[in-house]
């Protein structure tokens, strides 16, 4: 599995793509490019990393990235089963970032949109009515051609741009450091950590995919994520933890355990840390 830039137009061309994903199994390395994407999850659920930001997915996802922005969703384990029948299905929109700018010379509109697109770098998750609206328009999409696609995206742009419904991703002042080597090299970390959060993940396994020691491993990861090791890991078990709690038929000592905690009070101290509540409060406020 190798981590790479994507090139999906031409630098010169100027318009939108749209892809319809239908697939057994989300498999795409971490990766970025220069437009940016809007991804709706329209079936299936795994984990997802946009920038320095680690959770899981579910569907009726609908993530916004701007350009350069490295993101990678992997589909749970168990869609590798042969007895499993969910697929995993989206809708993506790919744009240049400067698509809108051509369209107009009004400095105002200009501004306005390079504060969206610099907003979109750091990732946006939509909520709300505004998810609603833009997953209509979205599956509309896919069946218009020409000005009436052109129309709609417009439609959904303005949509976006003018809401307040959403969740900022990567850390404030997350800047990707990536190139196509590093990459890769991070590439192979997230999916080792991906693989084996649930049971033990080894510092120095990790370290040895990168042929270097814990110590030198620690500080390349950081330096590149904004994060420690430690941390990155336990966000992924704690992402997995929060999917678990909407399962009411699990207890939160089950769910520990699934998430890959040895004991409940270190599983509480994470789950706190990272999420700013107990697990039985935020079961509790899922509830409501």
């Amino acid at each position: 599995m190798k981590a790479k830039f994507i090139e999906l137009s031409p630098p010169n061309e100027k318009t939108i793509h749209i892809k319809q994903v239908d697939e057994n199994f989300l498999r795409n390395p971490l990766h970025f490019h220069e437009l940016c994407e809007l991804v709706f999850i329209q079936e299936s659920f795994g984990k997802r990393i946009v920038g320095n930001h680690v959770a899981s997915f579910n569907a009726g996802e609908l993530v916004l990235m701007g350009p350069n922005l490295p993101h990678i969703w992997r589909n749970d384990d168990v869609f590798l089963d042969g007895t499993h029948d969910e697929r995993a299905k989206a809708i993506v929109v790919y744009f240049p970032s400067d698509f809108l700018l051509q369209l107009t010379d009004d400095q105002s509109i200009i501004s306005a949109m390079q504060s969206f697109i610099n907003r979109s770098k750091r990732g946006l998750l939509f909520q709300g009515e505004t998810l609603e609206k833009a997953k209509k328009i979205m599956e509309e999409l896919e069946t218009k051609t020409s000005f009436t696609r052109i129309t709609k995206f417009l439609n959904l742009i303005e949509l976006l741009y003018q809401s307040n419904e959403y969740e900022t991703l990567a850390s404030d002042g997350y800047k990707p450091t990536f190139n196509e080597q590093e990459t890769d090299r991070i590439n192979l970390v997230y999916v080792y950590v991906m693989q084996n959060f649930k049971d033990t993940v080894s510092l120095q396994k990790a370290a040895d995919l990168l042929h270097m020691t814990p110590n030198a491993f620690c500080r390349y990861f950081k330096r590149h994520t904004k994060k420690s090791f430690t941390r990155f890991v336990n966000e992924m078990r704690i992402g997995h933890a929060c999917k678990l709690l909407l399962d009411k038929s699990l207890t939160i000592s089950e769910i520990c355990y699934q998430s890959g905690y040895q004991n409940l009070t270190n599983f509480n101290k994470f789950f706190k840390l990272i999420m700013l509540k107990s697990p039985r409060e935020y079961r509790k406020d899922m509830e409501i």
